[in-house]
């Protein structure tokens, strides 16, 4: 069985998308279709704008998920899931491809996201930072001894584990998971605490734009950050997608049910290609991965 898995912020690059809709029809019908949708040409930013402009986030994960969805599209018979997981913001196109939301749908979503996770960090100033060579269950004590917010965020992959949380919890919690042996514990240039409790704005308003969508059946499981778990229905899935902004990417423990459930090989799809795919080799270097 085939997993294809779908990238968050970070995976987007310079000029992506440009190829694709200078040499396939159908591609460009659907970039001019996001442009419609978002109100302004975000297909220019895609293919011309600098690292700078594409890292922001309003602009990063609208762009992240067109990019993935149309790679997608476009696949034709290429694109055959057995199941479906995407990382963060990645878990909107992976339901997307699997047939559980329209692309204008989704994409209103998660430009409705992307703005209100921007007004959150706005609200309440948090950071995150990136923990490498420690066991997850010794980053969540020091997470828990921290007075100020500080949980886990991302668990990427075995020994590695991002946190998030308050300006200060975070920097105390770098040196804390320095001095117990990580091999790297550094702060993340990134604007704000995602996928912490200091999200709970960007939820609530979230929340009201997810309740107002129609999801359908997916074609095959999707597997959500939440819970690692695969859902195919409908209610279920739009509840994991509330709760997904305020609580942990469980990555690690996604791509270990997915081995034990069957999935042989894991597919990228979008981005740069190669992020979740050196993730599943940290997991287990025998599953092959390749990218769409």
């Amino acid at each position: 069985m085939k997993a294809f898995v779908f990238p968050g912020q970070g995976s987007q690059f310079e000029g992506m998308g440009k190829d694709m809709y200078e040499n396939n029809g159908y591609a460009k019908e659907l970039f001019e279709q996001a442009n419609e949708v978002l109100g302004y040409r975000i297909s220019d930013v895609m293919f011309d704008g600098d690292a700078e402009a594409l890292k922001q986030t309003k602009i990063t994960q609208p762009a992240v998920f067109i990019h993935s969805i149309i790679r997608a599209k476009i696949a034709g018979e290429d694109f055959s899931p057995g199941a479906v997981a995407g990382h963060s913001l990645g878990e909107f196109s992976a339901l997307v491809a699997a047939g559980g939301l329209s692309f204008e749908d989704g994409l209103k979503l998660v430009h409705k996201r992307a703005l209100a996770m921007q007004q959150a960090c706005e609200i309440t100033e948090g950071t995150m930072a990136a923990v490498l060579g420690l066991a997850d269950d010794v980053v969540e004590e020091i997470c828990k001894s921290i007075p100020d917010v500080v949980v886990p965020a991302n668990y990427n992959c075995p020994g590695q584990l991002v946190i998030s949380g308050a300006v200060a919890g975070i920097e105390a919690a770098v040196l804390k998971c320095t001095e117990a042996g990580a091999m790297k514990a550094i702060v993340l240039q990134v604007g704000g605490a995602f996928h912490s409790p200091l999200m709970q704005p960007a939820k609530e308003e979230l929340k009201a734009a997810l309740e107002a969508t129609n999801f359908t059946k997916p074609i095959c499981p999707i597997y959500q950050n939440v819970d690692a778990m695969p859902q195919t229905e409908p209610a279920k899935i739009l509840q994991n997608l509330i709760d997904q902004l305020t609580a942990p990417v469980r990555w690690t423990q996604t791509m270990q049910n997915m081995m034990a459930d069957g999935v042989a090989e894991f597919i990228e799809v979008g981005g740069t290609g190669k992020v979740l795919r050196g993730f599943v080799a940290r997991v287990d270097r025998r599953f092959p991965t390749a990218t769409l």
